[in-house]
């Protein structure tokens, strides 16, 4: 079977903060650099700035996080977030997102996922599988969430969003 795969990364170590913006949803659209390097792996051109808008994306404008799947195919969908550490008690949440930005088939969420904080640092990983389109973009949302569910601006501090499209679905 098949594979076409992107792999993008973003840390703050090399990028600087990535500055934390709520959507009318309550969730931050996480944002990606289109590099190649460490991490990032994209030859199908599925992260491609021009996609989605008449002009080219730069990052970190909402563009910058939208993954477009190159092929028809079943998705599996990875993604790790680092928040810094955190003493209020925050809730901290992630989606996977079918176009985000309402640029084609309608915002679409799926694999909602919470979890209350541990002590230090707040490291997640995130998987989920469905089906995927190249015309239906794919992103990643994250919020953190305080006391009356106040959404909290916590630093990240490292994020990567992962698909691999399995290109040979069988049919019965």
């Amino acid at each position: 079977m098949s594979l076409a795969i992107c792999s993008l990364k973003w840390e703050a170590a090399h990028t600087g903060a990535q500055t934390i913006t709520y959507d009318s949803d309550g969730y931050h659209l996480v944002r990606f650099p289109y590099v190649t390097g460490e991490e990032q792996y994209d030859p199908w051109n599925m992260h491609d700035p021009a996609k989605g808008g008449d002009s080219a994306s730069t990052f970190p404008d909402a563009r910058s996080g939208l993954i477009w799947p190159s092929h028809d195919g079943w998705g599996v969908l990875c993604a790790m977030v680092f928040w810094e550490a955190d003493a209020k008690g925050l809730e901290y949440r992630a989606r996977y997102v079918r176009d985000p930005l309402n640029l084609s088939t309608g915002y679409n969420s799926t694999a909602t996922t919470d979890i209350a904080p541990t002590r230090g640092g707040q490291y997640r990983t995130y998987m989920w599988q469905m089906f995927v389109h190249p015309q239906t973009p794919l992103g990643l949302k994250i919020s953190v969430r305080g006391a009356g569910d106040v959404k909290v601006s916590t630093p990240l501090m490292l994020a990567e969003f992962k698909l691999a499209i399995h290109t040979d679905v069988k049919t019965p």
